[in-house]
């Protein structure tokens, strides 16, 4: 039975290039954050695992909004650490048995040695948090441990 509340006619042949052209899409861009991972000089198994992953477009958040170098946000918390050692946090971090914290998602708090950048207070701090989703996908990492921001 047709809809004949949408004003225009559905075409199967067109909507299935378009679901096609995503899927290859979808593939390229997974091969291509595989390439991306492979680059980093530090072990990049809990990057692309099933149970703790970091897709390139949280990289690119946390990177943007919580990177002293990235001069956007500057209400956010900046790491003053090198992006290698950042990546080594989060990676570690998945040792660290995760809190709920609600809506499905969870928090890791590392604590570092030292100073890895300063809060969303301007405080100087060696706290670094990470959230992910229910299924192990990190959603964001920041400097500091008090509340949580959600990227999107």
């Amino acid at each position: 039975m047709p809809d004949t509340k949408r004003p225009y006619q559905f075409s199967e042949a067109e909507w299935l290039k378009l679901l096609f052209m995503l899927a290859d899409t979808q593939e390229w861009l997974n091969d291509m954050n595989k390439v991306l991972y492979n680059q980093l000089p530090i072990s990049k198994k809990r990057f692309i695992s099933k149970e703790y992953y970091l897709p390139v477009t949280v990289l690119a958040h946390i990177l943007m909004r919580h990177y002293f170098k990235i001069y956007r946000y500057p209400q956010a918390g900046k790491f003053t650490i090198p992006v290698m050692d950042i990546l080594n946090y989060i990676r570690d971090a998945y040792s660290l048995v995760p809190a709920a914290i609600g809506g499905g998602n969870y928090k890791r708090t590392i604590e570092a040695t030292a100073s890895v950048g300063i809060d969303k207070h301007g405080q100087e701090t060696n706290i670094i948090t990470i959230l992910t989703d229910v299924g192990g996908k990190i959603i964001t990492a920041f400097p500091g441990a008090d509340g949580y921001e959600m990227p999107f």
